[in-house]
């Protein structure tokens, strides 16, 4: 039985690529995507034809019991969670305070937050008795800035890290290793910033910058992720800056 990395937000950007990575190094990949069944199928299908375990899920985890069914399910039935890579993403769009609804700005803390807190509670005390165990959390430049029509996605990603430091501060002595990744900048991700732009001007928008990559690839963002999760524990990181080489950074913008 080999060990499962599940990723809850599988899109065809960081999610499906962190998913395809580890089920290239021995994982059996539990790809999980809100929407999309179709896109989700290729992912898994890519993975298999490779030679690797993959299973796929269409479900939204911050509804009903679903993440808690589903991490029980996984446990049972396939194997344990060695890796948990939370890739939900909150943003509702560029959005200034009058135009933000109610329900746009308690979406982005659902998925942000209570999917996160909700997974913890239900997979950490799995780790925990097996003494080991990964949370690689995907997060944004709005964790650590705001803006002017950032108010719900900055509140929800500035949660975000805040919840991942107290579960670092709980759990790290009892061998569960959370990170904080912050993605600085714009991936090369048709599922969601794709999406944002259109086909038409995602596709314009890499023509454009033909070579120099600065876009950030989800491939290389899938190499990081899995060395985090071989990190020793003497130098575990819990918070990291990822960003193209002609990105200015969130610091220095």
């Amino acid at each position: 039985m080999k060990p499962v990395c599940l990723v809850l937000g599988a899109g065809r950007g960081i999610g499906a690529n962190v998913g395809t990575y580890f089920a290239d190094h021995g994982y059996h990949a539990c790809l999980v995507r809100r929407s999309n069944q179709e896109a989700l199928n290729e992912s898994i299908d890519l993975i298999q034809k490779a030679g690797n375990l993959a299973t796929g899920y269409l479900i939204n985890v911050i509804e009903d019991d679903s993440v808690e069914d589903l991490i029980e399910n996984i446990e049972q039935n396939i194997g344990p969670i060695e890796v948990l890579v939370y890739n939900l993403g909150a943003q509702s769009g560029m959005k200034l305070l009058a135009e933000t609804s109610y329900k746009e700005f308690e979406w982005a803390w659902r998925i942000a937050n209570l999917g996160l807190f909700r997974t913890a509670q239900s997979l950490i005390p799995l780790m925990q008795q097996r003494e080991k165990g990964t949370f690689l959390v995907t997060s944004a430049t709005a964790a650590m800035r705001g803006n002017k029509n950032q108010h719900s996605h900055a509140s929800a990603m500035g949660g975000r890290r805040m919840l991942c430091q107290s579960l670092n501060a709980e759990f790290a002595s009892k061998g569960i290793h959370i990170a904080h990744i912050i993605i600085d900048g714009m991936v090369d991700a048709p599922d969601t910033l794709g999406k944002m732009l259109g086909d038409k001007e995602f596709n314009k928008l890499k023509e454009d910058l033909g070579s120099s990559d600065l876009l950030i690839s989800p491939l290389e963002i899938a190499k990081t992720y899995y060395q985090i999760h071989l990190q020793h524990r003497s130098a575990w990181t819990h918070e990291l800056n990822i960003s193209s080489y002609l990105d200015k950074q969130w610091w220095n913008d």
